[in-house]
């Protein structure tokens, strides 16, 4: 996957306030083998978005058509975890471009940087702030 040029990225975001989602729920381990870093996206939040039997998840908010964007906006601790690059490959791969938080493990934060996906950490009130607001108004743009 190549990385994009980033010079502003101006767009509608995706909520996802939960805390410590780690890297195991981002691309769940059974899904590592592609030795490329194409095809990850469609199996991202995969335990989050589809149910045992393979049928999408009405209440996750990735199936939502209300909320679409390139910037995933998560709550504190995002990317903890086993240090898994593929995390950074699938949430790429399934169209964002960058995830605002609180606060990022390490090894995500640098494998993001790594592969050209931002990484933006914000103050709590900020965060709670822009949660609000696109539960608010889900067009809510972001620059």
């Amino acid at each position: 996957m190549a990385k994009e040029k980033f010079d502003i990225l101006e767009t509608t975001c995706v909520p996802l306030p939960l805390e410590n989602v780690d890297t195991d729920q981002i691309i769940p381990a059974r899904f590592l083998s592609a030795t490329t870093r194409e095809g990850f996206g469609e199996n991202l939040f995969r335990d989050w978005r589809f149910d045992k039997s393979g049928e999408k998840n009405d209440s996750f908010i990735l199936n939502d058509p209300a909320y679409s964007g390139k910037i995933l906006v998560a709550g504190k601790n995002f990317g903890c975890g086993s240090s898994r690059e593929h995390a950074v490959w699938a949430l790429s791969d399934y169209g964002f471009r960058a995830v605002v938080s609180s606060f990022f493990a390490d090894i995500f934060r640098n494998n993001s940087l790594n592969n050209g996906f931002l990484p933006v950490m914000v103050n709590e009130d900020f965060l709670r702030f822009l949660f609000e607001s696109i539960k608010k108004d889900p067009g809510t743009k972001v620059r």
